[in-house]
């Protein structure tokens, strides 16, 4: 084994591993954001889920970037709360499955439930909309079908209040009394 003559020689020859100390929070997450992402997703199934997880822990690290003493020790200090994080969230999350002695069936269906039931309602309701005059119909589609109020109806029609509901009252009548609606009932 040989003892170095000149220490400032051989110090000099063997490249200084030094960690950088950063200027500020910016400079820090600039030069060390993929390093810690690929943390991040170590401790993730989803990428996303990855970018989330680092995001919260870089902003508890700016939180306490001033309190920070030692800068080299910045990336421990980002691996901790990532993994903190992380475990807060785990624990957080919410099961939504229980286990029980029986099974829940979903109900039986009703005669009123049936699909082609309700199709043959609408379709017959849509032939008897489309029986009414024109200014009446486009008052019922407004109000029912695309969910305005009355004082919305008449200001897309430009008329009053009062003719809108007028007008829906006697469409409403003609479309009780229709008979093809009558027999789908």
């Amino acid at each position: 084994m040989t003892t170095p003559v000149c220490t400032t020689a051989s110090n000099a020859a063997a490249p200084r591993t030094q960690t950088p100390t950063y200027p500020s929070f910016a400079s820090y997450v600039r030069a060390r954001q993929p390093v810690l992402l690929r943390t991040a997703r170590s401790l993730t199934a989803n990428p996303c889920d990855a970018e989330d997880l680092l995001q919260t822990a870089l902003t508890k690290t700016y939180v306490a970037w001033e309190r920070i003493e030692d800068h080299r020790a910045l990336d421990g200090y980002v691996r901790r709360a990532l993994l903190n994080t992380r475990t807060s969230q785990w624990r957080k999350r919410r099961v939504d499955e229980f286990a029980c002695d029986e099974l829940p069936e979903p109900e039986p269906l009703t005669g009123g439930d049936d699909p082609a039931e309700q199709q043959a309602l609408r379709d017959a309701m849509w032939r008897a909309i489309m029986r009414l005059p024109a200014r009446q119909r486009a008052m019922v589609v407004l109000r029912y079908y695309e969910d305005l109020s009355e004082a919305q109806t008449a200001e897309v029609l430009d008329v009053s209040v009062g003719t809108v509901k007028s007008a829906v009252s006697r469409a409403l009548g003609k479309l009780r009394e229709d008979a093809e609606l009558g027999l789908v009932r």
